[in-house]
């Protein structure tokens, strides 16, 4: 399965939240399941981001977001996304 959040954020927090996104991924990249993950800016619209990240399942990725570790430092990252729906098969 594939998960994708979106983020809007000010320009100039542009290389603070490409760090953000960075960690983001090397904790949940540390989880069973994980296959791999990518975050890019927007070519168009710069204050755009994303970060998407491919898992064996749904249940890997789930029980990723409920580790003690993801709860402390990628969660909160995470809360700022676009609020629209983010997982797919």
């Amino acid at each position: 399965m594939i998960a994708i959040a979106r983020f809007e954020l000010p320009l100039s927090q542009a290389d603070q939240f490409r760090a953000e996104l960075e960690a983001v991924k090397a904790v949940l990249s540390e989880a069973a399941g994980f296959i791999r993950g990518t975050v890019g800016q927007n070519l168009d619209e710069p204050t755009l981001w994303v970060i998407t990240t491919e898992w064996e399942n749904v249940g890997s990725y789930r029980r990723a977001l409920s580790s003690t570790r993801a709860k402390l430092e990628a969660i909160p990252v995470l809360a700022r996304a676009i609020d629209e729906p983010g997982a797919y098969e």
